[in-house]
């Protein structure tokens, strides 16, 4: 891009347009992911959902390549293109609560813990992922699970209505009444139908939560994913428990005497009489005797921050995930292994639950595939050093080419790593894709919005 089309873009916007002679332009460009390292043509940060408005028409009318960051957590990184021109919306980044109507309206550019933050005041929440500095926007549009989802379910379940810039520059609200199909789309379809500029969410009653966190030695794991397999399914709703293969932080809430050591372990997270606490959680001493168990009520933006300060901007990182509706014998040993072979102290895998309230939401209902999974897994290689980017990556692929056999064939689609291929994006929606193809056919039929896991325009 020459620097008359840069003056040209900076005189159609309010928000700042930043190039790549701009002193700010590292920092720009800069996301979540240090893996990546992108240089675009520019970024754009829009002020308002008029500058989204004009950013695309400019974009598109002169043929240029288009990304679209919002809250810069995208694993792929595919919120930053070589050569193409960012729409940042972190400037759009608020949440309104409405305590009556129990629903919330998030900007676009908005992270979790912003409608964390803002709902908590009235008691109140929406199921949104694991950690506050998420993107609201790819996290829903993806489909989004978290701490509350066997309660309240996923996040698109939670979502009533979008507002939404079109690759024609057009503004829409998307709704159940509202361009229906739109917004069935978006329920999962990830950024390939257009840029939303706010979310409106329903919302639940949910204050403080009981949390626990329960490790293991790690030579414990074929033994607690087999109660683990089976206890979670069959708990209350108000118990959510993710696994985890780990290294134990050094920090609180650890003992000092089991910093380091490789473990399993799971999160859990309580939305029921807090007395009751302790009796749901009296079977984990099952499988073996736990090496540490902590357990404390605590509002439920706390839990949310929990790992902000273990997994911040800027480390190497590298994923990829599958869903299961089981967990065999065969893939606990696979489990197993790659649990005692973690390559970095910050390596992990995490089974998510997604049955419960997400499992009682019919299948034609949205564009997530998968109602029938009971986890979304995820297997993260990740350090500070980028000398041990290649260790990560391969320690990350060898690991999901030994477990995949055992999933159900597709994955959560922001768990998809970079340079996988277009099989696995169409895996991801199953027999949905032929519909979403016809959707974006009506909605982008140029394929403008094609820097994400890509849904293509019908022939």
């Amino acid at each position: 891009m020459d620097g008359s089309t840069l003056e040209d873009m900076r005189a159609a916007l309010r928000g700042p347009v930043i190039g790549p002679t701009d002193p700010e332009y590292d920092r720009a460009r800069t996301i979540y992911n240090a893996m990546i390292d992108r240089r675009p043509a520019a970024l754009v940060r829009c002020s308002d959902a008029a500058d989204v408005m004009a950013a695309v028409d400019f974009v598109r009318d002169r043929g240029l390549e288009l990304a679209v960051r919002g809250g810069g957590h995208s694993g792929a990184g595919l919120c930053v293109v070589d050569d193409a021109v960012t729409i940042d919306l972190s400037p759009m980044r608020w949440a309104r609560v409405d305590p009556v109507a129990r629903t919330a309206r998030v900007g676009g550019g908005s992270q979790l813990g912003d409608l964390d933050h803002a709902a908590h005041a009235f008691g109140l929440a929406t199921p949104a992922g694991i950690m506050s500095t998420t993107g609201v926007g790819g996290l829903t549009l993806g489909g989004g699970h978290g701490h509350l989802t066997r309660k309240y379910g996923l996040t698109i379940d939670n979502l009533i209505a979008a507002d939404v810039v079109l690759a024609d520059g057009s503004f829409v609200t998307a709704s159940e009444s509202q361009h229906p199909d739109l917004f069935w789309a978006l329920r999962g379809g990830g950024g390939n139908f257009g840029i939303v500029t706010s979310f409106r969410f329903r919302l639940h009653p949910v204050g403080d939560v009981v949390v626990a966190v329960t490790v293991w030695p790690v030579d414990l794991t074929r033994d607690v994913l087999r109660w683990y397999r089976d206890f979670l399914p069959q708990a209350p709703d108000d118990l959510n428990g993710f696994f985890a293969a780990l290294t134990v932080p050094p920090g609180p809430p650890f003992p000092e005497e089991i910093h380091g050591q490789k473990m399993c372990g799971v999160v859990w997270c309580w939305t029921g009489d807090p007395d009751e606490a302790e009796k749901a959680l009296a079977a984990v001493n099952e499988p073996g005797p736990p090496a540490f168990h902590f357990t404390a009520p605590m509002p439920y933006p706390a839990l949310q921050t929990m790992f902000d300060e273990l997994i911040p901007t800027g480390l190497q990182w590298y994923w990829r995930g599958d869903f299961f509706d089981r967990i065999t014998d065969d893939a606990i040993d696979v489990h197993a292994k790659y649990a005692e072979n973690l390559p970095t102290d910050l390596s992990t895998m995490h089974l998510y639950p997604v049955d419960g309230a997400a499992a009682r939401v019919d299948q034609e209902d949205t564009a997530w595939g998968y109602r029938d999974a009971v986890w979304s897994g995820v297997i993260g290689g990740i350090d500070p050093d980028p000398d041990n980017a290649g260790t990560i990556r391969q320690w990350c692929v060898d690991y999901w080419e030994e477990l995949h056999p055992h999933s159900m064939g597709g994955g959560y689609v922001n768990f998809l790593g970079e340079g996988e291929s277009h099989s696995r994006v169409k895996a991801t929606y199953r027999d949905h894709y032929a519909r979403l193809t016809r959707i974006k056919n009506a909605y982008d039929p140029g394929n403008l919005f094609h820097a994400n896991q890509n849904i293509a325009p019908a022939p």
